[in-house]
């Protein structure tokens, strides 16, 4: 193959090739981040995300990592783009306003050459989730925050490697403003590594293939995403679709806060409108417009196909647009952190619910639709901090009952085994195992929540940023809804959304939200259900 082929001259197979290779490429920098890793955050759980974007900022390949971080990733290869970057260079920013999610989510942007000195072919992306990055409680996700600065250490685009070499004056900033620097050094590191790794492979495509053919193949692969997925689209009966629901306070006030949508389907083009959603509140459940953005994205992909290779292409006929000043394109200097992980699951929630009018045989009932955001750590200097979200009860869908103990729309991050909790951290875990009778009924069921006690063995802050604790998962199509969630601390039920010291010896207890039920339980068939059990294991 010749270094003048044209994107409309790669042939098939050499397209699936390629493409293929651009998606490992981003998985193995996935894999090197997670290998790498010191915190259980990243090395166990998994929350990061990793993509491989063209010189223009457009998104070429990405690992099936964590929704929420990839449809966002966008908003931060374009924000340093506008600083002009160098070959060499390492960018890192976790500024919400800036290209970020919310604080905890660092993001790394390297350019990615053909050679040492060649000009700049694309950019390689890795965003993680840090356990703390400073802020006024442990874990930086304080239940009670108001405005960011309560949030953590905020970096605009700024480089953290100049040439090559990494630049001393600004780790040292960074890890001044942080807990547990050292765990918070070595997950920079990894970082580090796994942008190091991409530009490895690509120069290795680069020389397999030449320079033109993979910059023909970037264009292709896109044309091949947004040609298919204009097809789904051009499937879906054009109209408007409307749908609402609400949060459960913002940490500041129990009052719900409603989110509105209207979906336009016009042809293969989709447009989602969030007017009508409430004002930027005074708490910390603002999502940056990226987060919205990406949490429809995410729908689109689940109501049309989703194996259409995530790219530029597959996002350009899909267009959002929220209020400024809203709850969902909100002004600095907002507080955050709960957007991004709270409020991308009730988008995410109501985007389908809108798509149900149009396509109700590819949407399931409610699932559990918050991601149970459990933070616990002291403050002392060599102390510890402790993340998880922990998964509930997927929706029962229009063929089959909804699965049990998962994590369900933005997140897809694994749990912390007990193990490498207890090894890591003076945590004890006293149970851990499904909620019974947690899902809807129905004629498929609504999978189950999930019961998680933790008793801390030392003076610690803990933090709750969770939903669904009174608003129950809803049911479709006569399905019963799910059961809301509950928190406790020892004892006693607390808010959803709660920051609170406590003394060793405590025990925290979530119980997760079970999914809603689709159909009439009178219309399910058990007997049949259990031949199928039988025959899959067979």
């Amino acid at each position: 193959m010749s270094e003048s082929e044209s994107a409309e001259e790669l042939d098939a197979v050499t397209l699936e090739i390629l493409r293929n290779q651009f998606e490992g490429v981003a998985e193995e920098m996935g894999q090197v981040l997670i290998t790498s890793a010191y915190s259980p955050n990243i090395k166990e759980r998994r929350d990061c995300s990793t993509a491989l974007f063209d010189a223009d900022g457009r998104l070429v390949a990405q690992a099936e990592h964590i929704p929420v971080h990839l449809g966002a990733m966008p908003a931060a290869v374009d924000a340093v783009l506008a600083k002009d970057p160098d070959p060499g260079d390492v960018w890192v920013l976790n500024d919400p306003f800036q290209g970020g999610t919310h604080l905890p989510d660092v993001t790394m942007v390297s350019p990615v050459t053909a050679t040492d000195s060649a000009d700049i072919l694309g950019y390689a992306v890795s965003r993680a989730h840090h356990a703390d990055v400073g802020g006024q409680s442990p874990g930086s996700m304080p239940a009670g925050a108001r405005e960011i600065y309560q949030e953590g250490l905020r970096l605009p685009p700024v480089r953290l490697a100049i040439d090559g070499d990494v630049n001393d004056d600004v780790m040292d900033v960074i890890l001044a403003n942080v807990r547990n620097a050292s765990e918070r050094k070595a997950d920079v590191r990894a970082q580090l590594a796994a942008n190091d790794r991409a530009e490895e492979r690509v120069r290795d495509l680069v020389a397999e293939h030449g320079r033109d053919c993979i910059e023909s193949a970037f264009d292709a692969v896109m044309d091949y995403s947004r040609d298919r997925i204009t097809a789904e689209l051009d499937a879906l009966p054009d109209g408007e679709y409307h749908a609402r629901d609400v949060l459960e306070g913002d940490g500041q006030t129990d009052e719900d806060i409603p989110i509105e949508a209207t979906v336009t389907v016009d042809g293969a083009d989709v447009t989602v409108d969030f007017a009508g959603t409430a004002d930027q509140v005074d708490g910390n459940v603002n999502a940056p417009l990226a987060v919205a953005t990406s949490a429809v994205y995410f729908v689109v992909r689940c109501v049309t196909d989703p194996d259409i290779p995530p790219n530029q292409g597959c996002y350009d006929p899909i267009h959002v647009e929220a209020p400024d000043g809203s709850l969902l394109n909100p002004n600095a200097p907002a507080a955050v952190v709960g957007g991004n992980v709270e409020t991308s699951q009730r988008v995410t929630d109501v985007v389908l619910a809108a798509f149900a009018d149009a396509a109700p045989e590819r949407v399931p009932a409610q699932g559990q639709g918050t991601m149970n955001n459990l933070v616990v750590g002291s403050r002392d200097a060599d102390g510890f901090s402790y993340y998880e979200t922990i998964g509930g009860g997927a929706g029962g869908r229009p063929t089959g009952d909804g699965t049990d103990g998962v994590h369900v729309g933005m997140t897809n991050t694994l749990n912390t085994p007990i193990e490498a909790l207890e090894a890591e951290y003076p945590l004890r875990v006293e149970r851990y195992g499904l909620r019974e009778g947690s899902g809807g009924d129905g004629e498929h069921r609504g999978g189950l929540g999930i019961v998680r006690s933790v008793t801390v063995e030392a003076d610690a802050t803990v933090s709750l940023l969770t939903e669904r604790r009174r608003h129950a998962p809803k049911g479709v199509a006569g399905g019963e809804d799910g059961q809301p969630g509950e928190n406790r601390i020892d004892d006693e039920s607390v808010p959803a959304k709660t920051t609170r010291d406590i003394s060793a010896g405590t025990t925290v207890t979530v119980g997760t939200p079970g999914g809603g039920g689709h159909g009439d339980a009178a219309d399910r068939d058990d007997e049949a259900r259990e031949t199928d059990r039988a025959d899959e294991k067979v």
